[in-house]
């Protein structure tokens, strides 16, 4: 009777794990039972201003195994977190109260820009017309330092998607060339020591050449907006080296693309996916993480 009982518990205990577990995926199979990688984009843009700390926080509140997130540089050499080297007409008010008009915005551009003249400008109080589910808080545009200071109080375990936002033509306009860039942000890495928890992802791929070169055990992932006529090979060849990741927008993902990304041994991470039934039909295909601004839907 008694190793009847201490049985029944140790079922009923491990079937409890089992269901806790279930959701807590651990991204880029670094183990537990799940190792599906579930990735807030921009933390969740869907109910959070983006890049912002109370949306990097909604984020762990939400179970996601990855911080998506979006960093550029500033005039005196900041990392900070912005989805565009300039601030956004959708989501800006400046010191003044009123917003930022869309054919003004890249004059306000934060590589032209001090830390401290970047702090007078809002980025949580607008009404964003794409997310209208969004909450409007009052907040800025943080150091990445500062998110990962708040990150890491909450969550030590917490995995960052960094994408650095370059590209050649804007060189030295909005943004230093990839060797600065990436060491600035790199430093930041290091200095928090966050190695083995960084991705950094990028659709220039000088970016993830340098980093490649210079800081080869940091995971790498490239970003894909569309073919451009490239097939996925040619993509790779171009890189010059097989990536950790390969994240191309969902609509391009196809069998044949999980097939090859899975001979190689590169995760496929699609972006940005905001239908529970989408979600549900890449993973049935075999993707290995998904990029949302809703991950309140992959508990769903």
């Amino acid at each position: 009777m008694k190793f009847t009982i201490i049985s029944s518990f140790l079922i009923v205990l491990i079937m409890s794990c089992s269901s806790n577990q279930s959701f807590k995926s651990s991204p880029l199979g670094a183990g537990g039972i799940d190792s599906f990688d579930y990735q807030g984009h921009r933390g969740c843009r869907g109910l959070m201003p983006e890049n912002t700390i109370p949306a990097f926080l909604k984020a762990i509140d939400l179970h996601v195994t990855t911080l998506e997130m979006d960093v550029v540089i500033t005039k005196d050499q900041q990392v900070i977190l912005s989805h565009e080297p300039f601030f956004n007409h959708e989501i800006t008010t400046k010191p003044d109260g009123s917003f930022i008009e869309e054919k003004e915005e890249r004059n306000y551009n934060i590589y032209q820009m001090t830390y401290a003249e970047i702090q007078r400008y809002d980025v949580g109080l607008k009404p964003h017309p794409r997310f209208p589910h969004q909450q409007k808080v009052a907040v800025k545009k943080p150091l990445l330092s500062d998110v990962i200071d708040t990150v890491e109080a909450n969550n030590g375990h917490m995995f960052y998607n960094i994408e650095t936002k370059t590209k050649p033509a804007t060189d030295g306009i909005f943004h230093p060339k990839p060797d600065v860039f990436v060491n600035l942000l790199m430093d930041v890495i290091k200095s928090k020591q966050i190695q083995n928890r960084v991705i950094i992802q990028s659709f220039d791929v000088r970016t993830l050449q340098f980093l490649h070169l210079k800081y080869p055990k940091i995971r790498t992932a490239l970003l894909i907006e569309d073919f451009d006529k490239k097939a996925f090979d040619t993509q790779l060849k171009d890189l010059g080296f097989v990536p950790t990741i390969y994240s191309p927008e969902q609509s391009l993902v196809t069998e044949e693309l999980v097939k090859k990304c899975k001979n190689l041994g590169v995760k496929l991470i699609p972006w940005t996916v905001n239908d529970a039934n989408k979600i549900d039909s890449l993973k049935a295909m075999g993707v290995d993480g998904i990029i949302s601004d809703y991950p309140n839907l992959f508990k769903k």
